[in-house]
């Protein structure tokens, strides 16, 4: 068992790091930060103390050539020294890796060694434009601190709990198998934190509660959780299927893409990048930030307006669905950028929506705040709530409880 009480939380994407450093003694944040443009001539690191011996010096930034992802930990690191948090710290528990596809095979937070790395990079036909990122993290990290223990910390962990009945696509069944064909689902360590979190709110065990959680960012994924337990997600094999989200279009009839390839004579790398990277929100109206959306809309932008109303009534049909999965909710949960802090979409979606119990008090929901709280009248039978995320929290705590047994 570690008496060290530090963990490093690593998201490596492909010319990207964000990063944060927190105590799990409190648990505090002593610093976050990022470095982007990796590799790209001018790459850009920001760095802030938050706690500790250097909390109150403000944040840094500075830019300048960082060739790779170890060059990048090694400037992270130097950064974190200045503050006396460095990664030579006796204090180091652990560091926790966001790795977004486990496959079936990683259903827990699991500490790297050569076999999981290698089965992790095994999955990269799964998630093609993470895993990668994700598995070139691990491998620098573990080569500045070999005797730190690293650990993954899986997205589609939390919904590995689904019934088989909700995981399937009903397809050939060896071919299914053969090539890995499920649905696995993404977000999980927002949901896992959000629905937890939430029973906390409403003053409930989590195994009491059933809660519909809506993690709306530009990425977007709705889940039922019956009693802390994952039963049904809206992504599936990969980040694609579900909701409308910025870029990415969510449900569409598959024969789309047939049509596209026989009829508009596309291949397959132009149709995944038509509805990964063209569709959604910016494919309905030419913006994909939430925000520029609401402002054109009510500016009497028809293209907005059935952007915002497609997005809508999307989130809706999920509600109604997993209402019914789940035979009784407790609570409605928004988080994540848009989910926590545009008001309009908690309206929206609730609206008609009274008969399954679901409504908003104006005055509470018009509010900003980076607390949790309750939106829906006082009494209601379904609270709304607006839970912000904490997925770096999430992956700490999953990290410090597997290596301080």
């Amino acid at each position: 068992m570690t008496t060290a009480s530090r963990v490093l939380v690593l998201n490596s994407g492909s010319s990207s790091v964000k990063y944060q450093l927190l105590d799990m003694a409190g648990p505090t944040r002593l610093a976050a930060g990022l470095v982007e443009r990796i590799g790209e001539g001018t790459s850009r690191l920001v760095h802030e103390p938050l706690a500790g011996p250097a909390a109150g010096g403000g944040r840094r930034e500075r830019t300048g050539a960082i060739g790779d992802h170890r060059e990048a930990l090694e400037a992270v690191a130097a950064e974190l020294a200045a503050d006396g948090t460095g990664l030579d710290s006796p204090e180091l528990a652990a560091v926790g890796h966001r790795v977004v596809h486990g496959g079936t095979r990683f259903t827990e937070p699991t500490v790297i060694d050569d076999e999981v790395l290698a089965e992790i990079r095994s999955l990269i036909p799964l998630a093609p434009l993470h895993n990668p990122a994700n598995v070139t993290g691990i491998e620098v990290a573990r080569a500045l601190r070999a005797d730190v223990p690293q650990v993954a910390v899986f997205d589609t962990a939390f919904h590995a709990t689904m019934p088989e009945h909700a995981a399937r696509y009903a397809i050939d069944a060896a071919t299914a198998d053969r090539y890995a064909i499920r649905r696995y689902g993404f977000h999980g360590t927002s949901h896992a934190y959000v629905s937890r979190a939430a029973a906390k709110l409403l003053g409930r065990p989590v195994a009491d509660v059933n809660v519909i959680v809506l993690h709306l960012g530009n990425g977007a994924s709705a889940s039922a959780v019956r009693g802390g337990v994952c039963v049904e997600t809206s992504m599936g094999l990969t980040p694609l299927e579900g909701l409308v989200m910025g870029t990415r279009s969510g449900d569409l009839d598959p024969a789309v893409v047939f049509h596209l390839a026989r009829v508009g004579g596309l291949s397959v790398d132009e149709i995944d990048s038509l509805l990964n990277k063209k569709s959604g929100l910016l494919g309905l109206c030419g913006d994909n930030d939430m925000r520029e959306v609401l402002r054109r809309a009510g500016d009497g932008d028809e293209s907005a307006r059935l952007a915002f109303a497609a997005y809508v009534h999307r989130l809706k049909k999920y509600v109604g669905a997993y209402t019914a999965v789940l035979g009784r909710v407790d609570a409605l949960v928004f988080t994540a950028g848009v989910g926590e802090n545009a008001h309009q979409v908690r309206q929206a979606v609730v609206d008609g929506l009274a008969g399954l119990g679901l409504a908003v008090d104006p005055q509470a929901n018009a509010v900003r705040s980076p607390e949790p709280r309750v939106v829906s009248p006082a009494g209601a039978r379904v609270a709304v709530a607006v839970v912000p995320t904490d997925e770096e929290l999430e992956i700490a705590r999953q990290a410090y409880a597997l290596v301080a047994r």
